[in-house]
């Protein structure tokens, strides 16, 4: 009776004490003031159901960061020996006992969670208002996005137990506001009648005649129309809901700008959140119809997979996360995604977007050259014809572990020089990587005192390259429409690192994988500088582009033949 009395009591002691434990609650992020864009309405009801994402500490992120760079960078005796999925998960995947900590911090608030990735770093909770009111010592307010007047529930700090410090690394969403309109291209003047009536030879090869096609960019750039013979190869294009490629708009562009290649050339689709074709037109296509006409059109013969996000997203930044977490899921993802769609990068929390940048180093890691249009702000991100009292740099365009991809526009004459549209600056939540320090300090210097105090000096500066945006030919809904973009440009220059790996694995070699590392020292030479033009914004004329590296055109446009020499082919 004694020792079941003292195993009792015991018993008691250990299921009073573990409430107790997580009873200090300490801040863990928090932001100043709501997004511009962004209205509080009030306090959330409290019976309202949250889904909430819980962001696990990884075991050894630097340890994955070093094994990225050995593989990426052309001095290192690794280069090109890409991980395998299980390599990328050991080095991400959370230490055991901080798994067992947030969920036995769960289990005694009556949750069960779901682990929404492959390496278990990310968890989801279903609870209450009232109940995350009550567990993150935090009020969830109801907020309405001004230009779509949709309303989400997010709160300006949150506080987790002390004792999960170190384990849990965010809850999400809490205190990023990403808009949810994500940025589209802009559909430009109506095109002219001479443009329009292009002849099924594909007429208009050169850039300056107003009409950027297929034609002119594998003139302007040197781009083969020879076609490709790796099966295994292939680019992946990033597609959220309504978007959704028409297949007879895509056979139509073949034929009137590529008709030395079949015109019932296509692609296959993935779908990721349920995803699908809704059998859009117009501004519901344009994107996707862009993406896929400019990957099939240029990357002749690589295979082209359109991974369409849908509605029904779980990571709580419109998708980002998921279509990421499920390329990581596959053991062949494709070699190359272009992305076309992005954030301001404060909407995000910096938890968030350093959580996402990571994942972008885990697809590198895999041998994937990740891709992102910069933007179509200039230095004013979403703002650009706003007054903004500092430049709003993009993201992902400050993140690291990825490639941003600027706009040009052509003259008459054939020169390239700065798109006005070209978002591009320093980040305010990465530094300056080592593969680009001295490109940033060059340009720096070179700038002196202008725009001094309006961005981030120590910030890792985007974009990185970049290739036409203005007056791109699309064939939307039968006729041909030109848009303009960043948008364009990273279709665009995907399709150059998609012919390279052609040649790369035809020659027995890896493919590039994560650029920025080969761009920035054996590639830098190997792109036609654009020194002229700026990026404005916040009522500013932006940053001026210069020789060398600027963050309005990064490191200048794609010239082909001698990329395919810095590579080795």
């Amino acid at each position: 009776m004694a020792k079941f009395s003292l195993f009792f009591l015991s018993l008691v002691t250990i299921v009073c004490a573990s409430p107790h434990v997580y009873r200090d609650l300490q801040v863990h992020e928090s932001r100043s003031s709501v997004p511009s864009g962004f209205t509080k309405v009030g306090a959330a009801s409290e019976d309202q159901q949250l889904t909430l994402r819980l962001g696990l500490v990884q075991s050894d992120f630097a340890g994955l960061e070093k094994a990225l760079y050995a593989v990426s960078t052309p001095s290192s005796d690794q280069y090109g020996q890409h991980l395998s999925k299980e390599e990328v998960e050991q080095f991400v995947a959370p230490a055991p006992e901080s798994v067992s900590a947030v969920k036995d911090w769960l289990q005694a608030n009556n949750l069960t969670s779901a682990t929404i990735s492959p390496a278990g770093d990310w968890l989801s909770i279903q609870t209450t208002v009232k109940q995350a009111n009550a567990m993150f010592d935090t009020q969830f307010s109801t907020f309405t996005h001004e230009k779509t007047n949709t309303q989400s529930v997010r709160t300006m700090q949150y506080s987790i137990p002390a004792a999960l410090k170190g384990h849990l690394d965010f809850v999400h969403p809490t205190i990023s506001f990403p808009a949810p309109e994500l940025k589209r291209p802009i559909i430009s003047h109506p095109i002219s009648s001479s443009a329009k009536n292009l002849t099924a030879s594909g007429a208009a090869a050169s850039c300056g005649s107003g009409s950027v096609t297929p034609a002119c960019l594998q003139s302007l750039y040197g781009i083969p129309s020879t076609a490709a013979t790796q099966k295994s190869n292939s680019i992946g294009v990033a597609g959220f809901d309504p978007q959704f490629p028409n297949s007879q708009d895509l056979k139509t562009f073949l034929q009137r700008t590529r008709p030395d290649i079949s015109s019932s050339t296509t692609f296959t689709s993935q779908s990721v959140d349920n995803g699908r074709n809704p059998g859009g037109s117009g501004n519901d296509i344009v994107e996707a119809n862009l993406d896929v006409q400019y990957t099939i059109g240029l990357a002749t013969g690589v295979p082209n997979v359109f991974v369409v996000v849908g509605e029904d997203t779980k990571d709580g930044v419109d998708g980002f996360l998921d279509i990421v977490n499920f390329l990581l899921n596959e053991s062949n993802p494709p070699q190359v995604l272009t992305t076309s769609y992005g954030f301001d990068e404060n909407q995000l929390s910096r938890s968030v977007a350093t959580n996402l940048c990571n994942a972008y180093a885990q697809l590198g890691a895999r041998g994937v050259s990740v891709l992102f249009a910069s933007g179509d702000g200039g230095v004013g991100g979403g703002q650009q014809g706003e007054s903004c009292r500092t430049f709003i740099p993009a993201f992902p365009g400050g993140c690291p572990f990825h490639t941003a991809v600027g706009a040009t526009t052509v003259s008459r004459s054939g020169s390239e020089s700065a798109a006005t549209l070209s978002s591009g600056g320093f980040s305010n939540y990465f530094g300056i990587p080592d593969y680009q320090a001295d490109a940033v300090s060059s340009y720096l210097s070179a700038l002196g005192s202008t725009n001094r105090g309006l961005y981030n000096a120590s910030g890792r500066g985007f974009p990185d390259v970049s290739a036409i945006g203005q007056d791109v030919e699309i064939v939307l809904d039968g006729e041909l429409t030109p848009v303009d973009g960043t948008s364009c440009s990273s279709p665009i220059f995907a399709s150059v690192v998609g012919l390279l790996n052609d040649g790369l694995i035809a020659a027995g070699k890896s493919p590039l994988g994560f650029l920025n590392p080969f761009l920035y020292s054996t590639g830098a030479s190997a792109f036609n500088d654009i020194t002229s033009g700026d990026n404005p914004g916040c009522n500013t004329n932006g940053f001026p582009a210069k020789a060398g590296w600027d963050p309005v055109t990064g490191l200048g446009t794609p010239n082909f033949a001698k990329l395919k020499a810095a590579v080795g082919l």
